[in-house]
């Protein structure tokens, strides 16, 4: 089984006044934290070892978190790293080979995203396997899409297919992350270059998807949830 890293170190300014006192991943989302929706699914999906980063108010969730076994977390809180940064300073704990993430400030109703992915990956073809929707289909996304998926399920920028919204959940291999000389770098670095390569993938969920960045995220979200979507 893959380990996992749960990007939970973001500062959650979208959130206004929600997240003066407390970091994004605590935000209520239909009775419980946005962070115990992410392992709600880790834990659906059978996953078992999973790292957090942590920056903004990060004490708060190691408390949060306190005494649940398989976890460990990735302190960034003396320089938050983006997340190219972050997934790198965690490798230690992570191990090698290919790694989940997943974005801790969203909800999903359908199909597990994290088994929908380790049920498509193939590492002979594929750096990186990313989770899409359809943009139109994108509950609480605000802004233009971020990838094109070709009929062959490559991932591309610009023209040459549909356009989809990233969802933050995927599988990558990390080895392209010892290639960038800075400490504070995003994701997109490593994609662009598999992109190039042509070992970028796209997967399109199967069931819903809602952003959690912002108050009328959580609005959205829930009535998502309540629908069951």
């Amino acid at each position: 089984m893959m380990p996992l890293m749960l990007f939970a170190a973001g500062f959650g300014k979208r959130m206004g006044p929600l997240t003066a006192d407390r970091p994004k991943p605590l935000v209520p989302v239909a009775g419980r934290a946005l962070i115990d929706h992410a392992l709600a699914v880790a834990d659906e999906a059978g996953i078992r070892h999973i790292v957090v980063n942590l920056h903004y108010r990060g004490d708060q969730i190691v408390t949060h978190l306190a005494g649940r076994a398989g976890l460990q977390f990735s302190d960034e809180r003396a320089m938050i790293l983006e997340t190219g940064g972050g997934l790198r300073h965690a490798l230690p704990l992570l191990g090698p080979g290919p790694v989940l993430t997943l974005n801790t400030d969203a909800v999903w109703t359908g199909a597990n995203p994290l088994s929908q992915l380790m049920a498509a990956w193939n590492p002979d073809v594929m750096d990186g396997l990313l989770l899409l929707l359809p943009a139109q289909r994108a509950t609480g996304h605000a802004g233009h899409a971020d990838f094109t998926l070709s009929g062959a399920g490559r991932i591309g920028r610009g023209r040459g297919g549909e356009d989809h919204v990233y969802l933050g959940a995927q599988i990558l291999k990390t080895d392209g992350l010892h290639d960038v000389a800075e400490d504070v770098f995003s994701l997109n670095r490593l994609w662009d270059r598999m992109i190039a390569a042509e070992r970028a993938f796209g997967l399109v969920h199967d069931g819903g998807w809602c952003d959690v960045g912002s108050p009328a995220g959580i609005t959205l979200a829930e009535q998502m949830l309540g629908g069951d979507q």
